[in-house]
């Protein structure tokens, strides 16, 4: 499911802490394990060393902060996944996302700037007086 870089001593793959379906959390959690969203978060900041799972119940209106990133549910707000993140075709993300590598599922939804990290530069194809005068030639 989640793929990406391991942080050496992280705790990536074993979720720790759960936000049950029956849970309305607001504010901030900063842990270094793997987190599952199923309920409502709200105004704050989900941030750790490992995952974050948000599953297809699950509304986020906070800012994301993770290795990797898997949306099944619904979020609004920040996602900085240093990995991966990944919408899934259950998932809709509305907000800037800035990410190492992305997947967008065929039916998910994303609305927001799209930012890769370590992006490298894009070719150079020449000058612009280089293409004004190539494209004058006879």
């Amino acid at each position: 499911m989640l793929l990406g870089k391991r942080i050496k001593g992280a705790p990536t793959d074993k979720i720790e802490t759960v936000i049950g379906p029956n849970t309305n959390f607001k504010g901030t959690l900063v842990c270094d394990g793997s987190v599952r969203i199923d309920g409502v978060c709200e105004e704050g900041l989900i941030k750790t060393v490992g995952n974050i799972v948000v599953t297809p119940e699950a509304k986020v209106a906070a800012n994301l902060v993770a290795e990797n990133v898997s949306v099944s549910g619904s979020v609004t707000g920040k996602i900085t996944a240093f990995g991966r993140l990944e919408i899934l075709s259950t998932g809709k993300v509305w907000g800037d996302v800035e990410v190492g590598s992305f997947l967008l599922d065929e039916e998910a939804f994303f609305s927001g700037k799209l930012v890769m990290q370590d992006a490298p530069e894009p070719p150079s194809f020449g000058t612009k007086d280089t293409i004004s005068a190539e494209v004058s030639k006879p």
